[in-house]
């Protein structure tokens, strides 16, 4: 009998282990989507950065949404901030026989190796929202255009601008992250001519002063800029700075103003201190993202702007290139993007600028959005 036990104890330990091995496997109990496979090979695998950040649990399901309309089955896999885990992520579906791999990675530069095992497979890398750098085995982008964000919102100060001398205020994102460098690139190039002119003076930075004549500038040129205007991406940093700047300006910098935030988060943060200044009789500022937070500042005429990314027509974008692979079709592209070691071609999903007077257009008639959650809303 005592052998018995033996026996049945050991079998239940053997069960049990294997059981845990099984859930295991499964890249953490990260979730699976799209169509399903009858043989449990997968079609298309989705590597998405953390499931601790909203925007890309929403990512996962409009993923499973899109591919569910195919006959192609995919699973959605998440790194959680883990540059091991997302290689690990990538070797668990090249096991299950991938054929597309979309990957948004946590680290441009350490998702490299992880992309050069799926193109020994013979797996198609596309690039999701992030670009992935240092190597050449990325076949595709999917982003939103960078420069055509910082575009629109130059743009979108120089239409509001009146008369000359305009005070502007110029901020911008971090300066270890390549989109901060690329939003203002693409806002320098449209200001740049109307601060040459006169239409804006710059009133917080003493490089962009000093190459106000320069319409191309160079990176280093850039980084310098940048020094001196970064926000990190921080609210509380943009606020220190914007007090800051206001405090030790010249009451000619004041009165009606132009602000260029790189971002909602930002912009709010800014737009708190230059309302309480009661030097400034009326300010423009830029924004980026359309959170929620900054559409209800946009309504109550607190930011005057946002450059709306729809997530929705990025993620079409991916999965319609994904299949058009599948179907061994050639996928469209409108660009390409240089990784520091190829030329990724890259497929750039519009942007939308919205205001107080098209904001119920784009983000409520479109479903972005309910009505309910917002006050003043016309």
């Amino acid at each position: 009998m005592k052998t018995k036990g033996k026996k049945f104890t050991l079998f239940l330990v053997l069960m049990i282990f294997a059981l845990i091995t099984a859930a295991c496997s499964d890249g953490g109990g990260d979730s699976e989507g799209g169509g399903s496979s009858s043989n449990g090979q997968v079609d298309v695998g989705i590597v998405l950065p953390t499931k601790d950040e909203p925007r890309w649990v929403q990512d996962e399901q409009r993923f499973k949404d899109a591919l569910a309309e195919t006959d192609y089955s995919t699973e959605i896999l998440f790194s959680q901030g883990s540059s091991a885990k997302e290689k690990e992520n990538v070797d668990i579906l090249l096991n299950k026989g991938i054929k597309v791999l979309i990957i948004s990675p946590h680290d441009g530069a350490a998702a490299a190796a992880a992309v050069e095992s799926a193109k020994k497979d013979d797996v198609t890398v596309i690039a999701y929202d992030r670009l992935i750098t240092d190597t050449d085995a990325v076949d595709y982008y999917v982003t939103f255009d960078s420069l055509a964000v910082g575009a629109a919102q130059g743009q979108y100060l120089i239409d509001k601008a009146e008369g000359t001398g305009v005070p502007l205020y110029l901020y911008a994102g971090a300066s270890s992250d390549n989109n901060a460098f690329l939003f203002f690139q693409g806002a320098w190039s449209v200001l740049q001519p109307k601060i040459a002119d006169g239409t804006f003076k710059i009133a917080n930075s003493s490089e962009a002063e000093a190459l106000k004549d320069t319409a191309e500038l160079s990176r280093d040129q850039l980084s310098k800029i940048l020094g001196q205007v970064t926000t990190n991406w921080d609210p509380n940093e943009a606020k220190n700075k914007a007090q800051t700047h206001l405090t030790g300006v010249a009451a000619d910098m004041k009165g009606d103003v132009s602000i260029l935030a790189p971002n909602d988060g930002t912009a709010r943060a800014i737009a708190d201190v230059f309302s309480s200044d009661g030097d400034i009789t009326n300010y423009t500022i830029t924004g980026q993202d359309a959170e929620k937070a900054s559409i209800q500042y946009v309504i109550d005429e607190k930011q005057s702007m946002t450059v709306f990314k729809d997530v929705r027509t990025l993620v079409k974008d991916a999965i319609d290139m994904a299949v058009t692979v599948l179907d061994d079709g050639t996928p469209e592209t409108t660009g390409s993007y240089n990784n520091g070691t190829a030329d990724i071609k890259a497929k750039q999903t519009d942007v939308i600028v919205v205001d107080k007077e098209n904001v119920k257009q784009e983000l409520i008639d479109s479903e972005y959005y309910e009505a309910s959650e917002f006050t003043g809303l016309e």
